[in-house]
């Protein structure tokens, strides 16, 4: 049982970091954390898509005569593509919290969260006006509609 749990460490570290960036993305309030969390977690992928194209006693996937075994480079590709997604990614979840930094003065999600309850209670009470206001306009339209015929009949 120990040979099999030390013979896969490498597994056990991929489930370790991936489960510490989960952690840090559902668990932590601060905006910055989660994508450091959010990084942790792609660097774990990285790794176990890396780990599992080793082929025991394989090569780089070269043409070769004395090459036996090839290791499989279709996850070294793949993981390539996917770095250059995560880098983007996290670029964008930057720029995101730069502006909502600059909106609410915060890069804590519960006051983010408490502040946009209170926008809208001031959206739904501005709604509720703009109601009220669109029926005094119709009122005085139609107010008006009658002096016009009234004015009109009298001509």
């Amino acid at each position: 049982m120990i040979e099999l749990i030390a013979g896969k460490y490498n597994y056990w570290i991929y489930v370790t970091l991936m489960m510490t960036g989960f952690y840090a993305m559902i668990a932590k309030g601060n905006l910055i954390k989660k994508i450091i969390g959010m990084n942790i977690f792609q660097t774990a992928v990285f790794l176990f898509y890396i780990s599992i194209a080793k082929v025991e006693g394989g090569t780089a996937p070269i043409l070769w005569e004395q090459a036996v075994r090839y290791d499989n480079p279709v996850p070294h590709v793949l993981m390539l593509t996917a770095i250059v997604v995560g880098v983007s990614t996290t670029a964008v979840a930057l720029a995101l919290v730069i502006r909502i930094y600059k909106a609410y003065g915060t890069i804590e999600e519960e006051l983010i969260l408490e502040m946009g309850e209170d926008e809208t209670l001031d959206t739904e009470r501005t709604l509720q006006d703009l109601e009220v206001e669109i029926e005094d306009a119709d009122i005085r339209l139609q107010e008006i509609e009658q002096v016009t015929k009234g004015s009109d009949k009298e001509n």
